[in-house]
C-alpha cells in the first residue's frame, strides 16, 4: 500500500530559495512539492488552487510580508505553516500569526550545511502537515492571575514545564497568566541556539515574572523564568540552601539537546514535595519518563489536552505511562498553577 505523499507549496520571493527547497524535498519519496510562489498573492492564488497539506513560508516578501499574509490567512484558511527565516525575533510575531514551526536559513556554505538544512526542514514539515491549526490557537485566557493576588512565594518549591512544536505560543500564554510572586520556574522548549534568547527577552518584556535564557550557575528563584538555552542541556541541583542550573555541552537525550527528560530528571533527583511538572504541545516522547520520575518523587503533574495542542505527542505519552494527574487545556494552566502553589501553601501570604 502506498504512503500517501505529504502535499507542500513552497513561498519565497528569492527564485534561488524556492528551487533550491523545491528540488531536495522532492528527492524524499514522502513528500511532493505542489507548487512555488514568489509573493502573498501568488501563493494565496496557489493555496486555493492546490490545497496543499502544509507550506514554507519566508517573512522577508515583497508587497504583503510573511507574517501579515499569516494574519490574513488563518481566519480563512488554516493551513500549517513552517517558517524559512534568517535568525530574528519575527519568527515568534509569525508563530502569533498562526505558524507551527519555523527554520532558520543558515549560510549554507558546505554540502554538509545544505544537507542539513533540508533534512531539518523534511522532519518539520511532516510533523506540521500533522499539526492542529485554528481557532483553538486564539483562545482567551481564562482566570488571568493579577500579580498581586498570586501567594508569596518561597525557595522551597519550583515549577518545570517541557515543550516543543506550539509549545511557544503555549508558554506565552502560561506566562502571560501568571503574577512574579511565584515560585521559579526552569523551562525547556525545543529550539536552537540564539533564538531562545531571543524568547526569553520577548517574554520578559511581557510578562510579570522576569524571564531569561538560563547561564550555568543562575539561580532558581521565586519570581524568575529560566529558559534552556538552545543547544545545551540544562538540570537543576542544589548548592547549599539554593537550587541552581548547570547549563553544560552533552548528547541529546530523547532526541534533543536541550531535553525536557533530562530537566525533569534533575527536579525529580531533589525529591521536593513543593514541585509541580509540565508537560505542553509536542512531538514524540521527551518528557514523559522525566515527568513520571517527578510524580514518583512526589510531585504533581500537568499535562496538556488534547484539544489545545498543537500536537499531542509528548503529553500523549506522558499520560499513556500514568505520568499526568490532570489534563488541562491551555488556557486553564496558569490558574491552576496558582492553584496548586495556594494549596501547597496553605495559602500563606
Amino acid at each position: 500500500m502506498a504512503v500517501k505523499k505529504v502535499r507542500v507549496l513552497v513561498v519565497d520571493d528569492s527564485l534561488f530559495m524556492r528551487e533550491f527547497i523545491s528540488s531536495k524535498l522532492a528527492d524524499d519519496p514522502t513528500i511532493e512539492v505542489v507548487g512555488k510562489a514568489g509573493n502573498a498573492y501568488d501563493a494565496r492564488d496557489r493555496i486555493i488552487e492546490l490545497s496543499p497539506d502544509v507550506m514554507t513560508l519566508d517573512i522577508q516578501m515583497p508587497g504583503i510580508d510573511g507574517i501579515e499574509f499569516l494574519r490574513k490567512l488563518m481566519p480563512q484558511y488554516p493551513l500549517p505553516v513552517v517558517v524559512v527565516s534568517a535568525v530574528s525575533e519575527r519568527v515568534f510575531d509569525a508563530m502569533k500569526a498562526g505558524a507551527v514551526d519555523f527554520i532558520t536559513k543558515s549560510a549554507m556554505k558546505s554540502d554538509q550545511e545544505r544537507q542539513r538544512f533540508i533534512s531539518e526542514l523534511i522532519v518539520k514539515l511532516k510533523i506540521a502537515s500533522i499539526a492542529k491549526v485554528g481557532k483553538h490557537k486564539n483562545s482567551p485566557l481564562r482566570d488571568i492571575i493579577d500579580s498581586q493576588s498570586a501567594v508569596k512565594a518561597s525557595g522551597d518549591a519550583i515549577i518545570a514545564i517541557g515543550a516543543s512544536t506550539g509549545g511557544t505560543e503555549a508558554l506565552y500564554t502560561i506566562l502571560k497568566g501568571l503574577g512574579c510572586h511565584l515560585p521559579g520556574i526552569v523551562v525547556v522548549q525545543h529550539m536552537p541556539p540564539v533564538f531562545t534568547q531571543l524568547y526569553a527577552e520577548r517574554l520578559n518584556n511581557e510578562c510579570a515574572m522576569a524571564v531569561k535564557e538560563a547561564a550555568d550557575g543562575d539561580e532558581v528563584k521565586p519570581g524568575r523564568v529560566l529558559i534552556a538555552p538552545g543547544g545545551l542541556q540544562m538540570t537543576v541541583v542544589r548548592r547549599g540552601s539554593r537550587l541552581i542550573v548547570k547549563c553544560f555541552q552533552g548528547e541529546k537525550v530523547s532526541g534533543h539537546c536541550p531535553s525536557v527528560d533530562q530537566l525533569f530528571s534533575s527536579v525529580a533527583k531533589l525529591k521536593m514535595q513543593k514541585s509541580l511538572g509540565i508537560i505542553l504541545t509536542g512531538m514524540g516522547s521527551d518528557g514523559a519518563n522525566g515527568l513520571l520520575e517527578m510524580k514518583k518523587a512526589g510531585a504533581q503533574t500537568i499535562g496538556q489536552d488534547k484539544q489545545t495542542c498543537v500536537v499531542y505527542g509528548m503529553p500523549a505519552v506522558a499520560k499513556k505511562i500514568g505520568a499526568v494527574d490532570r489534563e488541562l487545556p491551555i488556557q486553564d494552566i496558569a490558574r491552576n498553577i496558582c492553584g496548586w502553589y495556594d494549596r501547597v501553601t496553605g495559602g500563606k501570604k
